[in-house]
């Protein structure tokens, strides 16, 4: 183990806990449109517009640069009337719908009142490029003639500057490349790369420059016409046509969808709206996910982390496992091809340690972030493990196991020789450089880890949920090495994972609270808070069967009718509205809801279900967030939201899949080709729940199951032959 002093920081990095998301408007009020595909991802406004300003994320983005940070569409220098404004129920496209306003001569007369043109914005991302048929029909009874303006913009800012980052310097802008139909912008920045938007028309404008395309139109009555535009990311020199170029990307995108849906398990349940909110984080989960050489691969969250994050991806992995299991297929095998080799200081690497996140973007390649490759999360590489382990159980998929056997026994390593610094047997964390994270659990702002008293708590910290994560780990590796054939192995690993369970069990859990402390500090005293990170130990199985009464107890009295908050509200740091003091996560709720069902609190489960449920008809889109303020319910009105959270989030758009898992305690048994239902609760916003497409080692199932009062029972509608479907009391 290196023991030598941390490197000191540079004035050139970026302080990592200094860079908040921006808070300079509401997301919320704003109501972005959010798309994305591979590398590539936009936001837009209700309009269809980008209209880029301070702490505005609106822009289209590649590789964490922005690529266009001004669009805007007018009718006669006019910004049309948004008649609606949504993204297609499988995310495939973004649909606006406008309307122009009252037309005035220059002595105030109506030349064309509102309402006469309708203009439809059907807009999608594919392959780098946002591709864009506009119609405009003429509804006025009279010819109309109309001037159609398209403006834009690429100012190539990294996304840390987009975020609020200051630089010293930055690279150069070239002149714009124009011709008939197309604008070339480019940028070369000072890590020496060239990055390029090209911007088409189709058909060509009245008039091009490089800074705005213009059409004038003459519509008879009830007629059409359509103009067709794309704005490519780095381009290539050949591709097809804008209105060619339109079409291919929505079939590809509608198909891509479809070949999901065929591959994963289907619900329908006899509640229209929670389908609703089940086929969003669906479609939402499948945008998120990038195909990597390593297969699929779901990006955390628009619009600040559309990239690799490791806990994100590993915690979304074990969300969807019993959905499709291929998601947790690729997060294993990429995080295991780029597992730490070496201690590097600057982006807190240490060999076996799990990555915790990837950027390619300027400020990133030169070293002004350390997220090039950084791997400042304690909790990755237990979670490596643990779904590793997870894998396993849900498919037996024994030569993928095989592949990653090295790097769960290198993550082990890290666990005993880098994770416990201080040789207490816990796992601790702090940061190798100034400008590392500070706090690198999920909780990972400043001021999250504290004491009663509010006081933050010192490095190295050990975090509650870690240890659950660590126990959890032991087992996984356990049940690996016995699958693998390893049998002593498997029993030294069980042995180790029972006395860790004794020894936490001393150290963590506070009679007084009722629940176990939020962590340990530098000097092993206990932050007596109580928090929901206890949650995540009830689903690891690491709690003490005798211990789960009163953990469930405590965890549900921080149910605001919504969702379990953070913290408590009688905490020093209680904050409704802040990050992580007082907030509601969907994915944390997610997982506290499956721990409970562990323990036999099913109704509890099902409570947490119910609330989210809630909230999300509330929401956008019936859209779940990154996160939303934990305001106690109020009768007849929804969720406070949080102003900058993300929209759509990985393991919040997961978190509906795991609640229903939890409630109706679906398992599996791939080497007896069984599917188990333990004890199935249905909450009583829900009747009827159909899962299609149920599938264990080859084989699957279709299932209904019914509530009827206190009880559910459970019906195979049709199965394979060798698929057996097992109910337990």
């Amino acid at each position: 183990m290196d023991t030598a002093a941390p490197a000191p920081s540079s004035p050139d990095r970026v302080d990592l806990d200094a860079l908040d998301v921006p808070a300079e408007a509401s997301l919320e009020e704003q109501k972005p449109r959010s798309m994305k595909h591979g590398d590539t991802f936009a936001v837009f406004d209700n309009n269809g517009d980008i209209l880029s300003g301070d702490g505005s994320p609106e822009g289209l983005y590649h590789a964490d640069t922005r690529h266009l940070s001004h669009l805007r569409v007018t009718l006669d220098g006019r910004r049309p009337m948004v008649l609606r404004s949504t993204m297609r129920d499988d995310n495939s496209a973004l649909l606006c719908d406008l309307t122009n306003t009252d037309f005035h001569d220059s002595a105030g007369r109506v030349l064309l009142k509102h309402s006469r043109l309708h203009m439809r914005r059907v807009r999608v991302l594919w392959n780098g490029a946002a591709c864009e048929r506009l119609s405009i029909r003429n509804f006025d009874s009279t010819p109309v003639q109309v001037a159609i303006s398209v403006s834009f913009a690429a100012d190539f800012a990294d996304i840390f500057e987009v975020r609020g980052a200051t630089r010293p310097a930055r690279g150069e802008t070239a002149m714009a490349k124009l011709d008939a139909c197309s604008v070339r912008l480019s940028y070369t920045g000072l890590d020496k790369l060239l990055r390029e938007t090209l911007i088409r028309f189709d058909p060509e404008p009245a008039q091009l420059n490089v800074h705005r395309a213009d059409y004038k139109l003459t519509l008879q009555p009830g007629e059409t016409k359509v103009l067709f535009m794309d704005f490519t990311c780095d381009a290539l020199l050949s591709r097809p046509t804008p209105r060619d170029g339109f079409f291919h990307a929505y079939m590809s995108a509608r198909r891509a969808r479809r070949d999901n849906i065929t591959r994963a398990a289907s619900i329908s349940t006899s509640n229209d709206h929670l389908n609703e909110v089940l086929e969003r984080s669906v479609s939402d989960l499948y945008m998120l996910c990038t195909q990597t050489p390593q297969g699929l691969y779901p990006y955390a969250g628009l619009p600040w982390f559309s990239t690799v994050f490791g806990r994100d991806a590993l915690i979304t992995a074990l969300q969807t496992l019993w959905f499709d299991p291929e998601i947790a297929k690729g997060v294993l095998l990429y995080l295991a091809a780029n597992q730490a080799d070496v201690i590097d200081r600057a982006s807190d690497a240490e060999p076996g340690k799990i990555l915790h996140e990837v950027r390619h973007s300027e400020m990133a390649q030169l070293g002004e972030v350390p997220f090039r490759r950084y791997y400042g999360s304690v909790d990755s590489t237990p979670l490596f493990v643990m779904l590793a382990g997870a894998y396993l159980e849900r498919t037996d998929d024994v030569e993928t196991i095989q592949k990653l056997a090295p790097h769960v026994d290198r993550a082990l390593a890290w666990i005993e020789e880098y994770g416990d610094r201080d040789r207490d047997g816990f796992v601790e964390y702090h940061r190798q450089t100034e400008t590392g994270l500070s706090n690198q659990g999920w909780k990972d702002s400043y001021d999250s880890i504290f004491h009663e008293n509010g006081v933050l708590a010192c490095s190295p910290i050990a975090l509650v949920e870690v240890q659950a994560y660590v126990y959890a780990a032991w087992n996984a590796a356990a049940q690996i090495a016995k699958r693998l054939g390893d049998e002593e192995r498997a029993r030294v690993l069980d042995i180790r994972a029972e006395a860790f369970r004794r020894r936490f069990d001393t150290h963590f859990y506070d009679a007084d609270l009722g629940s176990y402390v939020l962590a340990l500090d530098a000097s092993k005293t206990p932050c007596r808070v109580r928090s929901s990170n206890a949650g995540h130990v009830l689903l690891s199985g690491l709690a003490l069967p005798e211990r789960a009464a009163g953990v469930a107890n405590t965890l549900m009295s921080s149910f605001t009718g919504f969702g379990v908050r953070t913290i408590s509200a009688s905490e020093a740091r209680y904050n409704p509205m802040s990050y992580h003091n007082g907030s509601i996560w969907p994915h944390d709720n997610a997982l506290i809801a499956a721990g409970l069902a562990r323990y036999g609190y099913r109704d509890e489960a099902g409570r947490i279900f119910a609330g989210l449920f809630d909230a999300a008809n509330y929401m956008d889109m019936r859209r779940l967030p990154e996160l939303f303020c934990g305001f106690p319910r109020q009768r007849g009105a929804g969720p406070v939201f949080y102003p900058v959270a993300c929209s759509p989030q990985a393991w919040a758009a997961a978190a509906p899949l795991l609640l229903l898992q939890a409630c109706i305690g679906l398992s599996f048994a791939p080497r007896d080709k069984r599917i188990m239902f333990d004890r199935p609760h249905l909450p009583a916003f829900l009747n009827e729940l159909l899962l299609r497409n149920l599938t264990v080692a080859g084989e699957s199932a279709d299932v209904m199951l019914r509530r009827s009062d206190h009880s559910v029972s459970v019906e195979v509608l049709q199965r394979t032959r060798d698929c057996s479907v097992v109910t337990l009391a």
